[in-house]
C-alpha cells in the first residue's frame, strides 16, 4: 500500500470572541477556541462514495478506517494506493479487486457528523455480511489501563470540548487517541491506523467516548475488532447485535468500574 498525502494539516482549532452573560444580569467579554470542520469527497477506483464532515486532522486514517468499516477492504494489501490532494478536500482510494458499480457516479450522499445508521455507502454491489468474530483476550488491566488513558489525553477535546475520542490498544500495549467532531470518524481513524500500521483486527480494543448504537457495533465487527469499550451506554439493539456477532461490549466504562454487557466467545 502506497500512501500519497498532499494534505498539510491545518490549525485545528479558531478562537472566536464571546459575551458571557450571567442570571443576574452581569457578564464580561470571553473567548472560546472552537473545533474546526472540514470536508472530504472520497472516491473508489474512480468511482464516487461519499463525503465526510471531519476534523482535519489523519486523513489517511479516516478514509482507510472507513473502507475497512463499510466492507471494502479487510487487509492492507487490499488497498493498493491512497491520494489525498493538497487541500484535503479529495481522496482518492485505489484498490486491487473492481468494487462492483453504482447506478449514478455523480450522485456523492454527504454523511452527518453524529447521526446513527450512516451507511452511506450507496449502491455498490459488494458482500456486506456481517461474520462472528473469534476469541480474543481482554484482562481487565488492559481495560483499565485503556481507560485510564481517557484522563490523560485527547488534548482537542481538552481545549475545545467539541470533540468525540477513539482510543486504540493492541495485544494490551496502547497505540494512541483519534478525535474528531463525529464518534463514527474517530472510530475509523483508530482502524485505519491499524490498518496503515499493519496491526491486526483481531488483537485490537477500541474504547470510544460516544454512545454505542448499532452502527457503532457494526462497524468494530465488521473491522473484525473483538472488543469495544466505552464511556457511555448501548442501546439495546446494540447490545443484541454485540451477542449474535460475538462482539465483547464493555460500556459505563470509568477508572473505578466497567459494566460488561456482552462477553465474546469465549476460549475453546
Amino acid at each position: 500500500m502506497t500512501i500519497n498525502n498532499q494534505f498539510t494539516e491545518p490549525q485545528q482549532t479558531i478562537c472566536v470572541a464571546t459575551n458571557v452573560v450571567r442570571p443576574d444580569k452581569t457578564g464580561n467579554a470571553g473567548t472560546a477556541s472552537l473545533i474546526a470542520e472540514h470536508f472530504i469527497e472520497v472516491s473508489m477506483n474512480e468511482k464516487p462514495v461519499l463525503r465526510l464532515t471531519c476534523t482535519p486532522n489523519r486523513l489517511s486514517e479516516l478514509v482507510l478506517g472507513r473502507a475497512v468499516t463499510e466492507g471494502f477492504v479487510k487487509h492492507r494489501e487490499d488497498v493498493e494506493t491512497l491520494y489525498i490532494c493538497e487541500n484535503g478536500n479529495r481522496a482518492r482510494i485505489y484498490l486491487k479487486q473492481e468494487i462492483g458499480s453504482v447506478k449514478d457516479e455523480n450522485m456523492l450522499q454527504t454523511e452527518p457528523t453524529c447521526c446513527t445508521d450512516n451507511r452511506l455507502l450507496g449502491n455498490f454491489k459488494i458482500d456486506n455480511k456481517l461474520r462472528e468474530l473469534a476469541y480474543a483476550d481482554c484482562p481487565q488491566e488492559w481495560i483499565f489501563a485503556l481507560i485510564q488513558k481517557f484522563s490523560e489525553n485527547a488534548s482537542l477535546h481538552k481545549k475545545t470540548m467539541g470533540t468525540h475520542s477513539c482510543y486504540l490498544s493492541y495485544k494490551g500495549e496502547y497505540q494512541g487517541v483519534f478525535e474528531d467532531i463525529g464518534r463514527h470518524n474517530a472510530l475509523d481513524k483508530a482502524v485505519g491506523y491499524a490498518l496503515i500500521n499493519g496491526l491486526e483486527f483481531e488483537h485490537c480494543i477500541l474504547f470510544t467516548t460516544g454512545r454505542v448504537p448499532v452502527d457503532m457495533v457494526r462497524k468494530a465487527v465488521m473491522a473484525g475488532i473483538p472488543v469495544l469499550v466505552s464511556k457511555a451506554v448501548p442501546t439495546a439493539e446494540a447490545v443484541e447485535m454485540a451477542r449474535r456477532y460475538h462482539l465483547t461490549l464493555i460500556c459505563r466504562a470509568w477508572p473505578d468500574s466497567y459494566e460488561v454487557y456482552n462477553e465474546g466467545k469465549q476460549e475453546g
